[in-house]
């Protein structure tokens, strides 16, 4: 496969097909089942309990054996690192339920990708679905995918193509941790409450902002309080705290009118209502069970979470975040075959950077009701036409010159392989699995796109 043209792309045909042989396989990878993604989050479970198991008992024996720092400090380094790659990974799962296509069974997709992915990162599916499926049917459209609005309002982009030089300025600017707070805060409004503006918003039914508003005070509030009574000793006024809060908050979500819940042009698999209220409920839980380990075991049990959880949640996590978003889009064009690019790169980085099929992330683009596990499987495929042989991008490697044609991470960034091709690539299908309730509005914004016309 030749990797990546070194000039300008041509527009494309939007006819681009593929023959009827290439069309059934493609029907077969699109299958999906009820079990292999248990396999895949038990394998990333076991990591992250591993990792967590491993860094507390090097914090015991550093303190016993007088080590002190010499241990513990490199344990949570490296346990930062691992960590915000699982946290990565669960983005890959909820990515997958975003698709509809974590399981087949479309209640079940989106209650495991909620309560084993979303909600631990403090996040739903649905929210990220608003913003993940524009980003797809509107890739690298200025206007219209959302990606662009949040890198305004994180800073995180950078001005592309950049020589190998400004890559790494733009590094290590990224590493500032106020930056990388930004990044989260940009992250949380577009893809965790759901509150940006994009296509598929509806104006007349935005809600209540006291439903985002209630959550997040409850999400923050509840453990400073939590922290505080643990602090002073008083058990018993955290008991009825945590427990009258949590009522509250539950209360609140249960009995308000379904119109306080903001609606979009996507209908949701689990209600509004019982998605907050399960996602208030997760938070609930985790807060209790902290408070409580600390009362049975007296372990600084909420120390632990801010160390191992929240802390990579603020610094890898992004960092990792960050770094997918620019090589798979940055220095792209709007191409359907352009987009994008694949990703051939060794194991950590893969779990890193790319989780779940992300290293096949054109094909994905091209196709995306198709499992990650199968994503492979359709790159070779796809070979077997000769469009895609010709304009498919292949990366390879993170450092150093490859061949011409076989760039790495570094290079693919630069001026050499910049595409600034003129075809503009609305992708509709994919919408395919989702539940659509104002078709024409979404059509509006297709055709609109695919003129360049601003809103």
């Amino acid at each position: 496969m030749q990797s990546a043209p070194l000039a300008a792309s041509q527009p494309e045909p939007k006819s681009w097909a593929l023959d009827k042989s290439v069309a059934r396989e493609l029907q077969r990878l699109k299958e999906r089942d009820n079990h292999t993604n248990h396999r895949y989050l038990a394998v990333n479970y076991a990591i992250f309990i591993a990792t967590v198991a491993a860094t507390l008992w090097s914090f015991s024996y550093a303190e016993t054996s007088g080590l002190g720092g010499w241990l513990t400090v490199p344990a949570t380094v490296l346990a930062v690192i691992i960590i915000g790659g699982f946290q990565h990974q669960l983005g890959g799962a909820i990515h997958e339920g975003t698709h509809y296509i974590l399981f087949a069974d479309r209640k079940k997709n989106e209650i495991i990708s909620d309560w084993l992915a979303a909600f631990p990162i403090y996040t739903s599916t649905y929210a990220f679905r608003l913003h993940h499926l524009a980003h797809h049917q509107f890739v690298n459209d200025p206007v219209r995918d959302p990606n662009f609005a949040q890198a305004e309002m994180s800073g995180h982009w950078l001005d592309f193509p950049l020589t190998q030089y400004e890559l790494l300025m733009g590094v290590i600017r990224q590493l500032n941790p106020v930056r990388l707070v930004r990044y989260v805060m940009a992250r949380a409004r577009y893809s965790a409450i759901g509150s940006d503006d994009n296509p598929y918003a509806d104006k007349a039914r935005m809600g209540s902002p006291w439903t985002v508003r209630v959550g997040a005070l409850f999400a923050v509030f509840m453990p400073a309080v939590a922290i505080a009574l643990i602090l002073h000793g008083d058990w018993l006024a955290l008991l009825i705290a945590h427990m009258a809060i949590s009522a509250a908050v539950l209360g609140y979500y249960a009995l308000i009118p379904d119109e306080d819940f903001a609606q979009s042009r996507i209908n949701p698999i689990v209600s509004h209502r019982a998605t907050a209220i399960g996602r208030m409920g997760f938070l609930a839980l985790l807060y209790g069970a902290l408070s409580l380990t600390c009362y049975l075991t007296g372990a600084p049990a909420w120390g632990w979470y801010g160390l191992l959880w929240i802390l990579p949640l603020f610094t890898t996590f992004p960092l990792f975040m960050i770094a997918r978003e620019w090589v798979q889009h940055g220095n792209a064009d709007r191409g359907r075959l352009t987009n994008s690019r694949i990703f051939f790169v060794n194991p950590v980085v893969r779990w890193l950077v790319f989780p779940w099929g992300m290293d096949y992330h054109l094909p994905h683009h091209i196709y995306c009701s198709v499992p990650h596990y199968k994503l492979k499987d359709l790159h070779e495929v796809l070979l077997n036409d000769p469009e895609y042989r010709e304009k498919g991008m292949v990366v390879h490697g993170v450092l150093g010159q490859g061949a011409p044609g076989m760039p790495s991470i570094v290079e693919v960034l630069g001026p050499r392989y910049a595409m600034t091709g003129e075809e503009i690539s609305v992708q509709d299908d994919s919408l395919e699995l989702a539940d659509v309730n104002d078709k024409a509005a979404i059509a509006s914004h297709s055709e609109a796109s695919r003129q360049g016309a601003p809103r």
